[in-house]
């Protein structure tokens, strides 16, 4: 298996204000004296534009990187499409593979989400296969993200987008369960249509709170809706058993989205997450019990 991290574990996200970001230097030597041999961008900048001589110094590879977008609005389209050729132009200098979109509401971060109409959907449709060409040129494959607070978020969204469009999926195992789609079961049904996969535990009542508008994503997260591999309500261990069973043979990448605001104490929990998360996935390769 092709194990990655991302910065969002350690609480590196693109929203203003999610909360206190540590730096890359700080951020790579965990994840390297994790183990881990390969990492996500980050939002665009973090890591710099020629981000390659800060990963090898930390001897990682980089496997791609998150563009939350908006892709519904036919008069934005000219900046999505360049922004995404921007991203797509640092992603390949530095030796990526895939480019992770997501269908952003244009409103900062993800706790309200407008409908569309028909006509956006559409919109939105052709300018992610505009960006997949965009970034095809670059030599970068795109997947979709299904994302909470996006526009496509819901299981329906996420056949719909199957449907209508040619990307292959991010399958990403948290933010699907919160969306009210079953990972295991989407997984089995698309199997084929499975770009790239990122790894996340949920516990599945606050997913459920976040669902009913009881209270916002950013809000959840504070809130611990995200926990290290096992912890949570997603059937990981069968998730990367029908993938290895189906041939999948992309990157998993470990996320928990978390947000920082404390102080040492704060600082010290994604690498221990991320490690408990290690532990997890190596007991389900090897067939031994976690501890």
């Amino acid at each position: 298996m092709k194990i990655a991290a991302a910065p969002i574990s350690w609480g590196v996200c693109e929203v203003p204000g999610w909360g206190r970001v540590l730096d890359p230097a700080t951020v790579l030597a965990e994840m390297a004296a994790l183990g881990l041999r390969a990492t996500e961008l980050g939002p665009p900048g973090y890591l710099s534009d020629h981000p390659r001589a800060l990963l090898d110094a930390h001897g990682l590879r980089l496997v791609g990187g998150f563009l939350a977008v908006v892709l519904h609005d036919r008069a934005r389209r000219l900046s999505t499409v360049d922004e995404a050729d921007r991203v797509a132009r640092v992603l390949a200098e530095a030796g990526a593979e895939v480019l992770v979109l997501a269908a952003a509401t244009g409103l900062d971060g993800y706790d309200a989400r407008p409908s569309l109409t028909d006509d956006e959907w559409r919109t939105l449709v052709c300018t992610a296969e505009v960006v997949r060409d965009t970034a095809a040129r670059h030599g970068l494959r795109t997947v979709l993200h299904p994302h909470v607070g996006t526009h496509v978020e819901t299981a329906a969204e996420v056949e719909r987008f199957v449907a209508d469009a040619d990307l292959d999926l991010c399958l990403d195992t948290g933010h699907l369960l919160i969306g009210g789609a079953d990972p295991v079961a989407l997984a089995e049904r698309f199997a084929d249509r499975i770009g790239h996969v990122h790894l996340k535990d949920v516990r599945a009542a606050v997913a459920a709170r976040v669902r009913a508008g009881e209270i916002g994503y950013a809000a959840a997260v504070g809130q611990g809706i995200y926990v290290p591999l096992g912890d949570g309500d997603v059937d990981i261990a069968a998730l990367v058993g029908f993938l290895r069973q189906a041939g999948y043979a992309g990157w998993y990448v470990l996320e928990q989205d978390t947000c920082l605001v404390a102080g040492a104490t704060d600082d010290a929990r994604p690498a221990l997450d991320t490690a408990r998360s290690l532990r997890h996935l190596d007991s389900i390769i090897s067939g031994r019990t976690a501890r």
